[in-house]
């Protein structure tokens, strides 16, 4: 692990342990240094995987403050400043690559892996995929998480459909129409429309400048709420780490589950990826979503979700006669691309770019 890294994650730790409670000024950089035997580079990296993070923040002249409030929960019931959609619309084109090609893996390279799995997998290509995916691929995606996203999960909780608006329905079908659906407003408009399109009724609850009010979190009766942290769209909120934890305390608290729909997060500029709310909670009180669309080619119609352990049974119980609408070969395709470790080193160079510009 990279010495920036150590250090992110020993004052992260202390941080939301409490060592460093939430206004209290962190040793300067060069303290730091000294104590850690690293140059000032080094703690400057770190501090500013906190700072992306949101755990905490910078005064000029004057250091960096705690931001992060372990267990915070509900801040009141007054409303923060609302949120100035006009002035922090989100503006694709000022932080995306200047092609859009850019982002997705090269032709070349996905036909390379489509030829080996033609070749070495002739069998398996000609079988209709189990109903949650081909186990090949759930293995790729579990290793993939374990090393790059610091998630955990077991080939047996990841679930393969054709794009996350497929992945919502199942979700929909598994936990019912008798619940509320709480969304982001503003949000993609999609989310709403595939949830309505079930019968589901759903609140909106407006977002602030780092993610859903606390006032509209304390006021909705929903029992399941549908955030997405990263790059809200299309207002480009992204949750800070003290707005994860509000989250994961809502659910603990209602006894609620969340959906967390982590779409486009490997861009992230950071020289980190970023912190899930599935990695976070160890409640099982979150359902995590995301997909290849953006990071392989749009036309890779494939997303993933996983399951707490403890929803496993109502999963298989509601859905395991559904058939897979991925092809075979697609989804062994992209295992491939997983074990070869192209995909992660794609992912890297389009953030690379994106810290440049």
């Amino acid at each position: 692990m990279k010495k920036y890294i150590s250090i992110y994650e020993s004052l992260k730790k202390d941080i939301t342990e409490g060592v460093y409670k939430k206004g209290s000024k962190l040793p300067s950089k060069r303290t730091l240094a000294d104590q850690w035997g690293v140059s000032l580079i080094t703690i400057e990296h770190s501090y500013e995987l906190l700072l992306d993070e949101g755990y905490i923040q910078s005064q000029e002249k004057k250091g960096y403050f705690v931001l992060y409030e372990a267990g915070d929960f509900f801040y009141g019931d007054k409303k923060s400043d609302s949120l100035s959609y006009e002035l922090i619309e989100y503006n694709y084109e000022n932080i995306t690559p200047a092609k859009q090609g850019e982002y997705y893996i090269s032709f070349d390279v996905y036909a390379k892996y489509v030829r080996r799995a033609l070749s070495f997998c002739q069998d398996e290509v000609m079988v209709k995929a189990p109903s949650f995916g081909v186990l090949k691929l759930r293995k790729s995606i579990s290793e993939y998480l374990l090393r790059s996203r610091h998630i955990n999960v077991s080939p047996k909780q990841i679930i393969i459909g054709a794009g996350a608006e497929y992945l919502y329905g199942l979700i929909v079908r598994t936990l019912g129409t008798d619940i509320v659906y709480g969304i982001e407003s503003p949000g993609y408009r999609r989310i709403k429309e595939v949830y309505e399109s079930y019968g589901v009724k759903t609140d909106t609850l407006n977002l602030c400048k780092d993610g859903i009010e606390s006032f509209e979190l304390k006021r909705t009766n929903a029992g399941i709420l549908h955030v997405t942290p990263y790059r809200s769209y299309p207002t480009g909120v992204t949750a800070t780490a003290g707005k994860k934890s509000e989250y994961l305390n809502w659910a603990h608290e209602k006894d609620g589950i969340l959906i967390e729909d982590d779409f486009e997060s490997e861009f992230t500029p950071s020289r980190k990826a970023v912190d899930t709310i599935f990695s976070m909670d160890n409640e099982g009180s979150v359902i995590y979503v995301n997909t290849f669309t953006r990071t392989i080619s749009p036309s890779i119609r494939m997303a993933y979700m996983l399951i707490p352990e403890k929803l496993l049974d109502v999963f298989e119980e509601k859905i395991s006669y559904y058939s897979c609408p991925v092809p075979t070969l697609e989804q062994i395709t992209v295992s491939y691309l997983l074990d070869s470790g192209e995909f992660e080193r794609h992912i890297n160079r389009v953030r690379r770019m994106l810290r440049n510009k």
